[in-house]
């Protein structure tokens, strides 16, 4: 299982059409194979940056999505409005006692 989080810094007083954009992205990928869940955040400090996280099963079914026609028909929407180009990072979790877990160390073990 991983994690793509993906960084979207959008343009001043064009917050509506992104967040409609997003949720448009978000709604098509959660008929791909391989997607587990999404959720999309904006930061309170900079209302410019956007972060969407989603859950793919695997980074190969993540890619095949992130490459597709039909995300990149959307992302092609979203483009004008940002300041900065989107940047995504693929994360996996981090295998603890040989199984998979989305869970850090213990706080003493930082």
């Amino acid at each position: 299982m991983i994690r793509v989080m993906i960084e979207w810094h959008c343009q001043p007083n064009k917050e509506l059409e992104m967040e409609k954009l997003l949720v448009e992205l978000r709604t098509r990928a959660m008929g791909q194979l391989g997607y587990i869940s999404g959720e999309t955040l904006r930061s309170v400090d900079d209302p410019s940056l956007w972060l969407v996280i989603s859950t793919w099963h695997d980074a190969d079914q993540w890619r095949v999505w992130e490459t597709s026609a039909e995300r990149q028909e959307v992302v092609q929407k979203i483009e004008p409005f940002l300041v900065a180009p989107m940047k995504a990072s693929i994360f996996s979790f981090v295998r603890r006692g040989g199984a998979e877990s989305a869970h850090t160390l213990d706080s003493g073990g930082a």
